[in-house]
């Protein structure tokens, strides 16, 4: 019964991680592949590591892959964030497709200030729009 469950982890956790090396190439803009990255890869191998902890069925390989878990579910989510505003704040653009982006005009350059409101003074903002007008110049 439990090879059925190592069997099943691990399948759905290579399928995950292989989900996510196809997000990586299929997906249009870095901002999506983060997102694919994140949460694919972190589910496959968080399945891969609870197969691991029951196939050896030892207390010391079941608490590493715990705290494997632990760290890689913590951690992505932040890296994945910092990725993400740095790609933004550096001014790589938006898929063409995108139809809404949420940060435009509340993320000032000079600061670094990301606010909750569209600021009062524009010349600041972080504003892609402006930016592919000056690329197409």
């Amino acid at each position: 019964m439990s090879s059925v469950i190592i069997v099943i982890l691990v399948t759905l956790g290579t399928l995950f991680v292989l989900l996510s090396a196809i997000g990586l190439i299929r997906m249009p803009d870095t901002y999506m592949r983060i997102s694919v990255n994140t949460k694919a890869a972190t589910l496959g191998v968080g399945l891969i590591l609870v197969g691991t902890a029951v196939f050896f069925n030892d207390l010391s390989t079941t608490s590493r892959a715990l705290v494997i878990i632990l760290f890689v579910f913590l951690t992505a989510p932040v890296s994945a964030h910092l990725i993400g505003r740095a790609s933004y704040f550096m001014g790589v653009k938006l898929w063409k497709g995108s139809i809404m982006d949420d940060l435009r005009g509340k993320y000032q350059k000079n600061s670094y200030v990301l606010k909750s409101e569209t600021d009062d003074s524009p010349e600041d903002n972080v504003d892609h729009s402006k930016m592919d007008d000056e690329a197409s110049q």
